[in-house]
């Protein structure tokens, strides 16, 4: 699983920041491994109020390998704090759209099931 790291001009990405994602991404999406082809993660600081306070927003995009991109995107304080919720939620829709086709697959129709009746 390749994983691409991207950031605003705002957040300064260094190679450890990068090692440290791609880590978290290999663990917390490891049942995953085989469905995912590449993950890009895109960080960026938005403002969230007139006051000015600033919110770091984590988007992330699965590429996987028999399905559309899977895209989910998460707000907080900081770097870790976004990284962390948007990783919560992309393993959330990736369990919902991978799970539900495997359920899909699984089942067997209920006329397979049946005897062919003898007169």
């Amino acid at each position: 699983m390749q994983v691409q790291v991207r950031a605003s001009s705002g957040i300064e990405i260094r190679e450890a920041t990068e090692r440290w994602a791609s880590e978290e991404l290999n663990e917390g999406l490891a049942r995953f491994r085989a469905e995912i082809t590449r993950i890009e993660v895109y960080l960026s600081e938005e403002r969230k109020s007139a006051a000015g306070t600033e919110d770091t927003r984590c988007a992330m995009e699965a590429r996987l390998a028999r399905h559309p991109a899977v895209t989910v995107s998460h707000h907080a304080g900081g770097v870790d704090e976004s990284f962390r919720g948007a990783l919560r939620k992309l393993r959330h829709a990736l369990e919902s759209v991978l799970d539900r086709e495997a359920d899909h697959r699984d089942r067997q129709s209920i006329r397979h099931d049946l005897d062919p009746v003898a007169d």
